[in-house]
């Protein structure tokens, strides 16, 4: 997903102030950092993020509340997108990404230790700054629990002969995880949980099929995840063929390997978006069920199917 369509979401749901003032707290605090980590937090978070999961926290409280979103949630945004590009920190480093977006990444710039030092500053700043509210701690530690359950799992089962029952399951616990959290932070409870982790899933699945299409994607790594033999939606769809499962579950597939797989998930992406569809009728409904304004929640399930339809 683009800064740009990201900016047009924001634009159109009308939250534009509010992410102005995830900005600020995030630019106040990267100026405030250790010398020795300020460059690099600056490299990782100014001019780069796409504040998707900021803005799910932002419609899931419009949902529920007439009232302006207040500072303490602005500052559980901020912290949630530090978390969240923790995760990307890693992802990059165990991808062996050279680039996000057209940008070196973090490692790929200031070396590996560096990144990993980095990781673990920016979720120490994280708790530091929610260290008053207990239930943004307690939400924290359970999203950083289930997105290092979801990596090795992930990791576990790669070039393993699974289906879509499977691939639901890691997505479930990685970017489904990360989703739940944005709605629970929003409502301080758990309505919205179930909603949050069907957007997450449909997000997963979207950014699975978008690679396959060569669309500038949601998350990146595309290349990556074949290479690696990763579950992916369409790959959980393509292996249901056994010749195709075969070149899968290969240890070091070749390069014709590899554009087989590829010319067979291509073929699935139909099937694909089948089931995207169900997904985001699942999340639709959860919207409607919970919440007595559910009519930005819902465009926000119709701006996250798309983007994997261009």
């Amino acid at each position: 997903m683009s800064d740009t369509t990201t900016a047009a979401i924001i634009a159109d749901l009308g939250f534009e102030t509010e992410i102005d003032r995830l900005r600020s707290v995030l630019t106040t605090w990267v100026g405030g950092a250790s010398p020795e980590m300020k460059a690099m937090l600056d490299w990782q978070f100014v001019a780069r993020s796409k504040y998707f999961r900021p803005l799910t926290i932002f419609a899931c409280w419009r949902a529920i509340s007439d009232e302006p979103i207040p500072d303490s949630l602005i500052r559980s945004a901020a912290v949630l997108e530090m978390m969240h590009n923790v995760s990307l920190i890693i992802d990059d480093i165990l991808d062996q990404s050279p680039e996000r977006r057209g940008k070196p990444t973090l490692h790929h710039q200031f070396g590996l230790l560096p990144a990993l030092m980095a990781s673990g500053y920016i979720v120490a700043d994280g708790y530091a700054m929610s260290a008053q509210d207990p239930y943004d701690v307690d939400l924290f530690s359970d999203l950083l629990k289930r997105l290092g359950v979801a990596e090795c799992l992930q990791w576990r089962l790669r070039r393993q002969p699974l289906g879509v029952d499977d691939w639901l399951k890691i997505a479930s616990e990685d970017t489904g995880s990360m989703f739940e959290t944005c709605a629970c932070l929003a409502t301080r409870d758990e309505r919205l949980r179930h909603y949050g982790h069907l957007l997450g899933v449909l997000y997963h699945g979207c950014d699975d099929v978008g690679d396959v299409k060569g669309l500038e994607s949601l998350g990146g790594g595309g290349e990556e995840d074949l290479r690696d033999g990763i579950l992916t939606l369409p790959a959980s769809l393509a292996i249901r063929d056994p010749r195709i499962r075969a070149l899968f579950c290969k240890p070091d597939p070749s390069a014709d390997d590899l554009a087989q797989i590829s010319l067979a998930m291509r073929a699935q992406l139909p099937a694909a978006e089948d089931r995207l569809d169900e997904l985001a009728a699942e999340a639709k409904w959860e919207a409607r069920k919970h919440t007595p304004h559910p009519d930005t929640l819902m465009a926000l399930v119709d701006y996250t199917r798309d983007l994997s339809r261009r």
